[in-house]
């Protein structure tokens, strides 16, 4: 049974090129007029209690095969009526019964038909299918921005924004389709004038010089039944035709035709009482029949009496309009004080970024940045609501996490930014570079060329914002990572390694203790793409302790190898230590409190050693290095807590963790010196 509708199609366009060539008998062709004038009323059905033309997407095929259809029967009861003079029933009867046996009365009755189907149904429907078409086409960018603007504001989640631009896209083709296709409809009422001329003179060529019949037998013969027979085409063409001016014409609602007409036309009495009140004046003219426009008037009114301007379905929606609009409903105050993870706000002068009839792509690269950012930190970063800012100064743009201001910078339109150090010979306004404070100039986008001979490095202002939003999100990323993001990352582990989740939780660790540890990993730009690998140790780890520490040494133990990979350049990792004697002091001093292992220096001890790291730290930079810290791993948790404040960019790895590097090569040694200059001793 699944397979009969895609095989009764083929098979019935199959039929429909053999009734070109194969004669049909009578009673078949009766059979398949009724068809045709059956199928041909269901179109028309469809059409109108359709909620949007999208809902009948296959109407531009059903046109082009229901035509078809139609003339295969045009030539086949021209030929029955050719040869044998007699086509049917259904045929004979619209030729003698329906026009009274008339040649002229079926001439104007046909001629009337195609005036009606021709000139104004089908003439109109082509019309409005172009105009359709052009503005479905050029409002296709409006519709895509609009979706991009819902999915970055949060709004509508990554399935939404496909399934709409799949219906944008489809709305577009559907529109297409049916400019080409209204064409088949004017070609078939242009077709129907052909046969029938065509019809009739073949017809009483053939009573009269092959049959020798009379003139007036001739007619009565051929003439009247190829008049029926055009008649008999006429008007399931006229119903495909109104069919399809009203598909072309119907608009999206939430009901089909029938209820959206009535509904609307009797939605107010004050006009039926004055249609109703015009009807019966018109009785006062001499001569006009009074009957049928009392008869008229008295309906009006009578309708106008039973009409209640506020039904219970339209007072409902008026009333959750209202309530809607209220300034301080619930709904809406609980969508202002909502806050976004994530935000960038634009200066009224930068709105061109996100223009895309403009030639902005901003909303496509951060969405390109949405994925970067789950492959390099194993995070699915919320939608960055992007909106303007009128309160910002001229060419700047501002990012924001849960509400609040952490970074801003500016994009001066018609600018590029240039990195450099040759700079000067350049017009533009100095500046640095956003995120690692290079010294960096804006010029006109007009040089970029020139800037780019002379060395430098130009990026485009998307870029330049981009770039930014992507080193505050890793920045960030610990506390972008909540408490529903974690349930949706176990639950992605879940359906490949079931039993790894359903043994750590929840009865081992909750998702809030899973959270610490992640966390604590993203916080030191350690990814947590090798999720499988890191819930097997925290289970492990779990058995024996809970300890917040423990369990986070335990999942990088897990991620050893990846670790000090990622500060190897050209196969070298550079790192400072610590002097042993410092190193065992440290140890002494390391205490646990409820946040962790941290270190009880002596506050002028404490300052020389993070002045020392800094020092070395930025020595190291200079030359070209991503520097670690390294130390033993018992005080490793305990270093980290105490060097993040001061150099956050430095990452402390334990002597464990050292050990997939081919090589480690030392750039400094910290130790405890009275001077910070002596406790620098580079290797």
């Amino acid at each position: 049974m699944k397979s009969l509708p895609k095989l009764a199609i083929p098979v019935g366009i199959v039929f429909i090129v053999a009734m070109l060539v194969v004669p049909l008998p009578a009673m078949v062709l009766d059979l398949l007029i009724a068809l045709n004038i059956t199928g041909a009323l269901l179109v028309l059905m469809v059409a109108m209690f359709i909620h949007k033309p999208l809902e009948f997407a296959a109407f531009p095929s059903v046109i082009l095969m229901m035509t078809l259809f139609r003339l295969a029967l045009n030539v086949s009861a021209t030929r029955l009526v050719l040869l044998n003079g007699f086509a049917g029933k259904v045929i004979d009867t619209f030729g003698h019964f329906v026009v009274g046996g008339s040649l002229i009365v079926g001439l104007i009755v046909f001629a009337i038909l195609l005036v009606i189907q021709f000139v104004v149904i089908t003439n109109g429907a082509g019309r409005v299918a172009e105009v359709g078409a052009r503005f479905t086409l050029d409002a296709m960018p409006g519709k895509q921005m609009a979706i991009d603007a819902d999915l970055n504001s949060g709004l509508i989640d990554e399935d939404e924004a496909r399934r709409r631009r799949a219906e944008v896209h489809a709305e577009a083709d559907f529109h297409g389709a049916m400019d080409g296709a209204s064409k088949f409809v004017k070609g078939d009422a242009i077709a129907a004038i052909v046969i029938t001329l065509v019809n009739l003179i073949g017809g009483l060529a053939i009573g009269v010089a092959q049959y020798g019949m009379p003139f007036g037998e001739a007619i009565n013969t051929y003439s009247l039944l190829s008049i029926g027979d055009g008649l008999v085409s006429q008007i399931p063409a006229l119903l495909l035709s109104t069919a399809t001016g009203l598909i072309v014409t119907r608009s999206v609602a939430d009901s089909d035709l029938g209820s959206d007409l009535v509904g609307q036309v009797l939605a107010r009495q004050l006009p039926l009482r004055v249609a109703g009140a015009g009807a019966l004046v018109l009785c006062l003219i001499p001569g006009l029949p009074k009957i049928p426009f009392i008869v008229a008037g008295g309906a009006m009114l009578l309708l106008s009496s039973r009409v209640d301007e506020n039904p219970e379905g339209a007072a409902d929606v008026a009333e959750g309009t209202a309530e809607l609009a209220v300034p301080d409903s619930p709904e809406l105050l609980a969508a202002e004080i909502r806050v976004d993870p994530l935000g960038l706000e634009l200066s009224a002068d930068l709105i061109d970024l996100v223009d895309s009839r403009s030639g902005g792509d901003l909303l496509d690269r951060v969405k390109a940045l949405r994925r970067k950012i789950a492959g390099e930190l194993g995070i699915v970063i919320p939608p960055v609501r992007t909106r303007d800012n009128m309160e910002l100064p001229l060419h700047t743009y501002a990012i924001t996490l849960f509400g609040a201001e952490v970074a801003r910078g500016e994009a001066p339109r018609g600018t590029v930014l240039a990195i450099g150090d040759f700079l000067g010979s350049l017009p533009g306004t100095p500046t640095h570079e956003p995120v690692f404070g290079l010294e960096a100039k804006w010029i006109p986008a007009e040089l970029r060329h020139q800037a780019e001979v002379g060395g430098a490095t130009v990026v485009d202002r998307a870029s330049v914002v981009t770039t930014h939003l992507a080193e505050v999100v890793h920045t960030h990323a610990a506390r972008l990572l909540g408490r529903e993001d974690v349930r949706l990352l176990a639950d992605v582990v879940k359906r490949t390694h079931p039993v790894v989740v359903e043994e750590l939780t929840p009865t081992q660790l909750s998702l809030g203790e899973i959270q610490a540890v992640l966390r604590a990993l993203l916080e030191e730009a350690v990814p947590i793409r090798d999720l499988v690998r890191i819930f097997e140790a925290l289970s492990v780890r779990a058995a024996t302790s809970k300890d917040l520490d423990g369990l986070i040494e335990a999942a990088r133990a897990a991620l050893d190898p990846s670790l000090a990979a990622a500060y190897v350049t050209d196969g070298t990792l550079h790192a400072v230590s610590f002097e042993p004697l410092l190193e065992q002091r440290m140890l002494e001093h390391v205490r646990q409190t409820e946040h962790g292992a941290v270190l009880a220096l002596d506050p002028d001890l404490a300052q020389r050693l993070l002045v020392s790291i800094a020092q070395l730290s930025t020595a190291a930079e200079n030359q070209g290095h991503r520097p670690v810290l390294a130390c033993a791993p018992q005080l490793r948790p305990a270093v980290r807590r105490f060097v993040a404040p001061a150099v956050p960019r430095l990452p402390v790895l334990s002597y464990t963790e050292l050990g997939t590097a081919r090589q480690v090569r030392s750039v400094g040694i910290v130790g405890e010196a009275n001077e910070p200059a002596l406790a620098v001793g580079v290797a």
